[in-house]
């Protein structure tokens, strides 16, 4: 059994990986900088133990962050829980991938993994979509290469910019309303939401595969994207472990030069 985390800007979500498959998700837990690693070791115990994971049978255990100064208090809480250290996505793993973009060390520990998963589940050319407190569109061309591609405004954090920066849009919860010419403000600004993100997904995959001058195969994942991607015009597979799974086949690539 391996323990796999993926750290995001607003939650983490802790897995177990048995036999190169994703066995068990626990509960997500708030990402916060200033937690201690004796505080995090205490909630990964707890989440876990609720989904009937004993983490000290954990024979190893690997760790993606897009927050940096929270990696070595987790790398802590993970050797406090597991007696084990954790494995770093990061500069000098084994990939597979051809990265090409202008500065191969600027590229975020999400985009590789969730392109790892991405080649694990479909042959290139692919567009990842993560729609998580930011939203971003990866392009992996054949050959695993790695193309760059966009970084968005998260649907969450533009629906509370909206109603905090006007005076009398409220804050809402983010569904479809029946028709995208709506006649509230409610859902005035659930169509916008919803379906203009649809919209802007939609036109973003028409330019990329317009540069890429061929369709590729399209895989969406993150917390907003069961709610956006079923009213898109494209067919886009939903993947919401897709992060856990590219964490369990960057295991498997790199594990056997690494043992506890």
């Amino acid at each position: 059994m391996i323990l796999a985390l993926d750290v995001g800007n607003t939650n983490i979500v802790l897995g177990v990986i048995e036999n190169g498959q994703i066995g068990a998700v626990a509960p997500r837990l708030a990402t916060d900088p200033h937690k201690s690693a004796y505080e995090y070791a205490v909630a990964m115990e707890s989440v876990l133990d609720f989904v009937g994971i004993d983490a000290t049978e954990a024979e190893g255990a690997i760790l993606s962050s897009v927050v940096w100064p929270l990696t070595s208090t987790l790398q802590t809480a993970v050797k406090m829980l597991t007696g084990k250290t954790a494995l770093v996505v990061g500069a000098g793993l084994k990939t597979g991938l051809n990265i090409c973009i202008d500065d191969p060390g600027q590229v975020g520990a999400d985009l590789v993994v969730g392109a790892v998963a991405g080649i694990a589940l479909a042959p290139p050319p692919l567009i990842i979509i993560d729609m998580g407190t930011a939203t971003t569109i990866t392009v992996v061309d054949e050959g695993n290469k790695f193309l760059g591609g966009a970084i968005l405004p998260g649907l969450n954090l533009s629906m509370e910019a909206l109603a905090s920066g006007t005076s009398l849009l409220p804050y809402v919860s983010l569904e479809a309303p029946k028709k995208v010419i709506s006649t509230n403000t409610v859902e005035c600004m659930q169509s916008g939401a919803i379906f203009g993100s649809a919209a802007m997904l939609d036109g973003m995959i028409d330019r990329m595969e317009a540069e890429l001058g061929r369709s590729a195969t399209l895989i969406a994942t993150g917390g907003l994207a069961g709610r956006v991607t079923p009213v898109c015009k494209h067919e886009i597979r939903l993947e919401p472990e897709l992060l856990l799974k590219g964490l369990a086949v960057l295991w498997e690539k790199n594990s056997r030069d690494r043992r506890n």
